[in-house]
């Protein structure tokens, strides 16, 4: 990528994996305490709801490892070509920050209880109605879907316990927007001698008639570019979670 997010807390102390031209780090335990002030009892967090009655197959869902953005645009294109769903129900969420360093627990690079700090990661949520949401997660270990209480609660931790410099923020679009005005040409993929990093998906790169690559409008916490809204993690969850207003 070319662009190094780790600063000084992470350089000796994290390992370095290339992905979705992500500056990720596999944590160390050494690393938790510098972004975690304190989370009594992490390891007592126990697995989500499998009971969940999915309106996505997983196995029928096209998945590309370090391309989650591509990877949710196709779920949303699943979702309006099978119909079974009004499409108006669902919301892309890219999960980023100003400082482009965002942990997340219970994803497949995790160690163990540690979690993984990504520039930015993308979840599909599905408004049920009423008080229940749901997250679909391609990258996470948790069920899926997962109610979204549980995922916040075992993916994002708690916010009041996590350094200001590491908290979460959430653009939040509709997935039929996202459809519409997504577009990625994968160069943030490629190495200055143009080579892949990791190797893209097998269909050709999502565009619109007014975008090749639009990637950053979509990663940035700015309400100034972009789509949708953007929210602290407290609004989000004020927004989304069972004790949605």
């Amino acid at each position: 990528s070319g662009r190094n997010h780790c600063y000084p807390i992470c350089c000796v102390t994290a390992k370095r994996v290339r992905r979705e031209n992500k500056s990720i780090y596999v944590v160390g335990s050494s690393l938790v305490s510098q972004i975690v002030m304190s989370f009594p009892n992490a390891a007592a967090l126990g697995p989500g709801d499998k009971g969940q009655l999915s309106a996505i197959v997983k196995e029928d869902c096209v998945y590309t490892s370090c391309y989650c953005e591509e990877n949710v645009w196709k779920l949303c294109e699943y979702i309006k070509n099978k119909r079974q769903h009004p499409l108006e129900e669902w919301y892309a969420v890219f999960i980023s920050n100003d400082q482009k360093m965002v942990p997340i627990w219970r994803q497949r690079s995790c160690h163990e209880d540690q979690p993984v700090i990504w520039d930015y990661h993308v979840i599909l949520l599905h408004d049920c109605g009423g008080q229940h949401c749901e997250v679909y997660d391609l990258d996470s270990t948790l069920s899926f879907p997962c109610p979204i209480d549980i995922y916040m609660k075992e993916a994002f931790r708690s916010e009041d316990l996590i350094r200001p410099i590491f908290r979460r923020k959430m653009r939040v679009l509709r997935a039929d927007l996202y459809l519409k005005t997504f577009a990625s040409d994968r160069s943030h993929m490629k190495d200055a001698h143009g080579m892949w990093r990791m190797a893209p998906p097998p269909y050709p790169c999502i565009q619109t008639t007014e975008a090749k690559m639009n990637l950053d409008d979509f990663i940035s916490m700015n309400l100034a570019v972009g789509w949708g809204d953007v929210y602290t993690f407290t609004e989000f969850v004020q927004q989304f979670g069972s004790t949605k207003q």
